[in-house]
């Protein structure tokens, strides 16, 4: 037994690697380890702090090793972090514009972001037809997250060349003649990383039991889109027998026609993007079904190692209302579980049942939580019925560790 009144700890056998982040996520950070985690779990963290002055301390080399040590225990959680931009830099007296954290784990790790709604009763879509969550899969390579960029000054060509590794004849192609000035931008992707994205988001059908949905633009872009749309059909192809055993279906839509489609559609399904697409469209479901505050996301590399964050940014503004003293009421929903999340998966890959319990009950305590009327003020605004008043960022914390004790408590009991 740990403390007064206190339940049993639920006992993890293998290491989590923390990566802690920025302002307001990193305060509720702290009040979810202290009251939802370490009561009830016994667990070894291998943390490492994501805070942007020691990423900048370390020349973000930190940022690697979060990322070599998800590789190397197979699990972590991540806070919500800040990318810099000019004004962050002047704010936080920065050596420069650090990339995104985010950006940088996703590319050690080439993996694909999962993203999922978190549905409750009283918080009920946006959109009148979705009855059930849609996922994202994301693919987290390339496009415009690593192209490169020109500004035109004036009249010219532009040319894409490729050299080859063999020393054989150059290629290229003719971008534009500029009659005046402009901008140019050239953007990549690599076969391998296409594929892992379509086989992860195969994968994780099959496991879901989901129909998935590919949408790309490969009438226009005949040779880019269209490699991605080649690959996610032969992926497709190699699974077409387990797809059919599980009842579930694979449509390759124009990304337009998909869109118009996602909207009429009652939900249930995964929904492959490529990156750009991914961000976009998780904000926009996110939104739909609620709140950034409601979404799950993983990211899951194609030899199966998992890092499980919130979705959503460090939210700025009551970071600076906390630091003024003031009250606060930040929805951390998502945060919470990215936590039951990582657990969850902790205990699944260990043979622990108990911890993968834990973490179900952890995320039941939330849904039950919001379901009973104690919501943050984001989700006051949208709840149905409607709520009078609201739960503070720690209070909603609270709350929840009240519910949870509860259940935990009578599962011991029942054992």
């Amino acid at each position: 037994m740990h403390g007064s009144g206190a339940v049993p700890k639920v006992v993890a056998k293998n290491p989590l690697v923390e990566i802690d982040g920025d302002e307001m996520t990193r305060v509720i950070w702290a009040m979810v380890k202290e009251h939802l985690i370490e009561p009830f779990v016994e667990i070894q963290l291998e943390r490492y702090d994501l805070f942007l002055p020691e990423r900048d301390r370390t020349d973000d080399q930190v940022t690697v090793q979060a990322a070599e040590a998800v590789r190397r225990h197979g699990v972590g959680v991540k806070c919500a972090t800040i990318t810099p931009d000019a004004a962050r830099v002047k704010e936080y007296n920065l050596k420069k514009a650090w990339p995104s954290p985010n950006g940088t784990l996703r590319a050690i790790l080439d993996g694909t972001v999962f993203r999922k709604p978190i549905v409750v009763k009283n918080v009920p879509p946006m959109v009148r037809a979705w009855k059930k969550p849609i996922t994202i899969g994301r693919h987290a390579y390339g496009d415009v997250y690593r192209d490169v960029e020109m500004a035109i000054p004036g009249p010219g060509r532009v040319e894409l060349v490729y050299h080859p590794s063999d020393g054989g004849p150059a290629h290229s192609v003719r971008v534009h003649d500029f009659k005046g000035a402009g901008v140019a931008m050239a953007m990549h992707n690599l076969e391998a990383s296409i594929r892992s994205f379509a086989r992860s988001c195969m994968g994780y059908a099959l496991d879901e039991r989901t129909d998935v949905w590919f949408g790309a633009k490969d009438t226009i872009s005949k040779t880019y889109h269209a490699a991605f749309k080649a690959i996610f059909q032969s992926e497709y192809e190699a699974r077409k027998a387990d797809f059919e055993k599980a009842g579930i279906t694979y449509s390759y839509l124009l990304i337009d026609d998909a869109v118009a489609r996602a909207v009429r559609h009652p939900g249930g399904f995964l929904w492959a993007c490529m990156n750009y697409d991914g961000d976009v469209l998780s904000d926009m479901l996110a939104s739909g079904f609620g709140s950034l505050g409601l979404m799950t996301s993983v990211l899951v590399s194609p030899d199966g190692k998992f890092e499980y964050e919130a979705a959503h940014g460090t939210v700025q503004r009551h970071y600076y209302e906390h630091q003024k003293g003031r009250p606060t009421s930040t929805n951390s929903t998502a945060t919470i579980f990215a936590w039951s999340g990582a657990l969850g998966k902790r205990g699944e890959l260990d043979g622990t049942p108990e911890l993968t319990e834990f973490a179900r009950k952890l995320e039941e305590s939330v849904i039950e939580t919001i379901e009973s009327g104690a919501v943050t003020k984001d989700l006051a605004a949208i709840a149905e019925p409607k709520v009078e008043d609201y739960v503070s960022t720690e209070g909603f914390i609270k709350a929840i560790a009240e519910r949870l004790r509860a259940k935990v408590g009578a599962g011991a009991a029942a054992r």
